[in-house]
């Protein structure tokens, strides 16, 4: 059962204050900009060396290139620091561009630059809702946006998922990317595309039952 009193976020047509608004507007939009994913010359190489890595660690991807990139993307089980790495090599060999939500204790100095780069948006997760707005805001405006969030929001096992990229999805009227890791079977992909009705508690279940047989790298938080 998901608690949705976990996280509440206020409604996107709820206009924040004037100078939270530009200021969010600014932190989102500063990282909606080259990255990994979209660096010319430079990504194209190292999609090539993802697909050799890939094959020397013996993991397979699953998926196919989208049409039309503009959702939110989750990722689970996450159980351990080594799925970011799997999910970079996976999303580089998918021709995905994503921008990832991570707490901003992740963009320390000297390092916080290269966590950009890779695809991330520090989030204050004291002080989330105004960035939540803003993003459901970018969504609705930009034709091709991928952002991805971890559902459970830790390594560490998880009953309840926080249900943050639901209330983005639904707000900002976009699809929901199943993206999963399956270490069982050293497999790591994207599957289908989820569209949220409004009723948390039986899309939750739904979505909670694809990954159902899926086992993280950290089998015992899985």
């Amino acid at each position: 059962m998901i608690n949705d009193h976990q996280e509440r976020y206020v409604p996107v047509d709820h206009q924040p204050r004037r100078q939270d608004r530009r200021r969010n507007t600014a932190i989102i939009a500063a990282h909606m900009r080259m990255t990994v994913f979209s660096t010319p010359i430079l990504t194209p190489l190292l999609r090539l060396i993802s697909i050799v890595l890939l094959k020397l660690i013996g993991w397979k991807v699953r998926g196919k290139e989208l049409e039309i990139q503009r959702c939110v993307l989750i990722g689970a089980p996450h159980t351990s620091n080594w799925d970011f790495p799997i999910m970079i090599l996976g999303v580089l060999k998918l021709r995905l561009e994503v921008f990832w939500m991570g707490k901003h204790t992740l963009f320390p100095f000297p390092v916080g630059w290269l966590m950009k780069w890779l695809g991330g948006i520090p989030i204050d997760r004291n002080s989330p809702h105004n960035v939540v707005n803003e993003i459901v805001r970018q969504c609705r405006d930009n034709e091709e946006l991928i952002v991805l969030i971890p559902p459970e929001g830790t390594r560490s096992k998880v009953v309840h998922w926080k249900t943050g990229f639901y209330h983005i999805a639904h707000m900002a009227e976009v699809p929901i990317l199943l993206g999963y890791i399956d270490a069982a079977n050293k497999e790591a992909g994207i599957a289908d595309f989820f569209s949220p009705t409004g009723n948390l508690q039986e899309d939750m279940q739904q979505i909670r039952g694809f990954y159902a047989d899926k086992k993280g790298l950290n089998v015992e938080n899985s």
